[in-house]
Parts: structure tokens; C-alpha cells; sequence
């Protein structure tokens, strides 16, 4: 039977004093933890004053980086509710137009917010780009929504558009018939918005299918 192991035991200040004396540089070589120190009451003397201020540097520093990732965060947010509610317009135009392939390509890229929008099938459509056999799943394989920055086959997707900008995302239109999507290119990736948008597309793509009978 093993003998039960011994808890290490916390060193005494001492023993950190200690240590510190021989290692005059490890606080400085090691600055996050001037966060996790209470700094002195009073200033006295120059090295003391210097502790203090590598201290307020440190949390100020960490201060500075929470309330960059907050912006962050608050500015996708806005970005994902403005998409969200630009894709309720787009389904609603929808709702009303008698033609839904030329409501995708005449009204979405208004109301979305976007350069350009096209409906691809694998099977010719009036009004839409013509895909080659097997172009969906091997794009898609198997996503619903696709965000992409850069791509080789931008011509193929959106036509003249594609020269306009660098951005796009395709979005699968489920249903029977021939595999198809929905392609979006905007200059600007905040109105195509990655983190959050993914849902507010999926049924975009969705009220596409439906209005095309799929």
C-alpha cells in the first residue's frame, strides 16, 4: 500500500524574500503578476515608486485590452441584430414579389445591404447563374451558410459583380430539384457579419427555397 502523498507546503515569506533578493530582475522579466500584488500603502524611496508604477502599468494595460475585446464583441453584436433584422425585410419583399428570382436580384442587395445577389442552380433557370454538376456540395459540403474572404470562383457565383469586392458568403436553399444557392458579395464583411450571421442566413436561405417551390 503507497503511503499517502505529502501536500507541498506554501513557502514562508522568508523563503520568498529570499528568493527575490537572489533574482533581483524576476519580478521585472515577469509583469502579469504585479496585477496579483497589493501594492504599497506609502512610496518610500525609488525602487519602491518603481514597483508601484509597473503595477498601475500592468492594470492598466489589462484594463485596456478588456475594453478592446468589449468593443469587439458589442460592435459584432450590433452588426449580427442589424443583419437579422435586414434579413426579416428581405424575407417580407419576398413574401410580396411575384417573381422570387428577381426579387433576389433586383431588391436583396438593397435591402441586405450587399453588392450583389444571386440565385446558382445546377440546371438552367432564367434569371439565375448556371452551376456545373456537383459545384453545391463540393463548396457547401454539407454547411448551410459559407463565409468566405477570398475564393477563385467569384466570376462563376456572381458574374460582372465579382470584381466589386472580396467578401462573400453562399447560403444553401434547401428542397427538392437540383442542389442550388444563394450567393451574397458585399465590399463591407461587417454587413456579412461571420460570428452571429449564421442563423439569420440559414433562414433566409430557407424563405428562398420556399418561394421558389423547392
Amino acid at each position: 500500500m503507497k503511503a499517502p502523498r505529502e501536500k507541498p507546503t506554501a513557502p514562508d515569506a522568508p523563503s520568498v524574500a529570499a528568493f527575490l533578493r537572489a533574482h533581483p530582475r524576476w519580478l521585472a522579466d515577469h509583469p502579469d503578476l504585479y496585477r496579483v500584488l497589493t501594492p504599497p500603502v506609502r512610496v518610500h524611496g525609488e525602487k519602491l515608486a518603481d514597483h508601484m508604477v509597473a503595477m498601475v502599468r500592468a492594470e492598466r494595460a489589462h484594463s485596456a485590452a478588456m475594453t478592446e475585446r468589449a468593443d469587439d464583441v458589442l460592435a459584432a453584436g450590433r452588426a449580427a441584430a442589424g443583419l437579422a433584422g435586414r434579413v426579416q425585410t428581405a424575407v417580407l419583399s419576398l413574401l410580396r414579389a411575384r417573381d422570387p428570382v428577381d426579387c433576389v436580384s433586383g431588391e436583396m442587395p438593397g435591402i441586405l445591404g450587399v453588392d450583389a445577389a444571386h440565385i446558382c442552380i445546377e440546371e438552367p433557370v432564367a434569371g439565375t447563374r448556371d452551376l456545373p454538376e456537383g459545384t453545391v456540395s463540393r463548396l457547401l459540403s454539407g454547411r448551410a451558410v459559407l463565409f468566405r474572404d477570398t475564393a477563385t470562383d467569384m466570376r462563376l457565383l456572381h458574374a460582372e459583380a465579382a470584381g466589386l469586392a472580396d467578401h462573400d458568403v453562399l447560403v444553401l436553399l434547401p428542397g427538392q430539384g437540383p442542389p442550388a444557392l444563394l450567393a451574397l458579395i458585399a465590399r463591407d464583411r461587417q454587413m456579412l457579419d461571420p460570428i452571429q450571421g449564421a442563423g439569420a442566413l440559414t433562414f433566409l436561405g430557407q424563405a428562398v427555397a420556399a418561394a421558389m417551390g423547392r
